[in-house]
């Protein structure tokens, strides 16, 4: 979404001398058939200290809530649910911290609560052909091949985990059956977790929010600071941190070619759809 005499591309200074704007390494990204002035502030570029506030303030939490809350809520709370359900509990609550943090950061830099601004701020726009220079339309088949990717990468055997700590074991198994068996608010927590993975929290922070503003700090390779970020920020899951480093190429560098953090998103997302749909089919008995 973006106001009516918005620009759809305006080349920032960044400290490496190169327009934020040409940060694809595309020799065709700068390039844009009709362009205006935004109407927010250009995205204010972090230096190291900022990048690592704000990795610490998502990552920090989420590994406090899965190591430290989760078990003493599990602990103390005589739950059915057991520590699958107080890390359910506990990783939502990080995640909407996310969203939080997230809104908090670019209001302040925007000094605007205006929603076509906002959106312009976190790339939530269709994604830009890096050759013509157009938005949306055949843009989108983009997501496609990520998906796929995706997917595939979710396939790759994972390091050792404990399985008390992993959804998918969880919902597969007698207690997380017996849990989520006709339970709509189980359901219904679970989808607000997946909502804010992938849509409002993790996406939205890293590709909306880090993303076009770490050029100063990494220049063109933004996606590939980016992406390791993500990837450790996983300290809530230190196991999936090495398949993580793979979503710099699957996540971070779609998000940055065509402009948008909407790629990365409809990427993650569908993850999201898949569980959704393990959780659904053992609300209904069918799982």
């Amino acid at each position: 979404m973006r106001p009516r005499g918005a620009p759809e591309l305006l080349p920032v200074p960044s400290p490496h001398g190169a327009p934020f704007g040409d940060i694809t390494g595309d020799p065709g990204a700068g390039v844009v058939p009709q362009a205006d002035p935004p109407a927010g502030r250009p995205p204010h570029q972090l230096a190291w200290p900022g990048l690592m506030a704000v990795w610490a303030a998502a990552a920090l939490p989420m590994a406090f809530a899965a190591w430290v809350v989760a078990p003493w809520l599990a602990d103390r709370s005589g739950w059915s649910a057991g520590l699958p359900g107080a890390l359910i509990v506990t990783l939502t609550a990080g995640l909407v911290w996310q969203a939080l943090l997230t809104l908090a950061l670019v209001v302040r830099e925007q000094r605007t609560w205006r929603w076509g601004v906002l959106c312009d701020a976190l790339w939530l726009r269709a994604p830009r052909s890096p050759r013509t220079g157009r938005r949306g339309g055949r843009a989108w088949w983009v997501v496609a091949p990520f998906v796929v990717a995706f997917a595939l990468e979710s396939a790759l055997p994972s390091l050792p985990f404990p399985a008390d700590h992993d959804l998918g074991t969880f919902l597969g198994s007698d207690a997380g059956r017996s849990l989520l068996d006709g339970s709509w608010g189980w359901f219904a927590l679970i989808a607000l977790m997946l909502v804010a993975n992938t849509v409002v929290g993790e996406e939205l922070l890293f590709r909306g929010y880090l993303l076009p503003r770490s050029a100063g700090v990494f220049g063109r390779r933004a996606w590939l600071g980016n992406g390791v970020m993500f990837a450790l920020y996983h300290l809530h899951m230190p196991w999936a941190i090495p398949a993580a480093l793979l979503d710099a190429f699957v996540l971070a560098w779609p998000s940055q070619r065509w402009r948008s953090a909407l790629v990365g998103i409809a990427v993650h997302s569908a993850q999201s759809v898949v569980i959704l749909g393990m959780v659904l089919a053992v609300v209904l008995g069918a799982g």
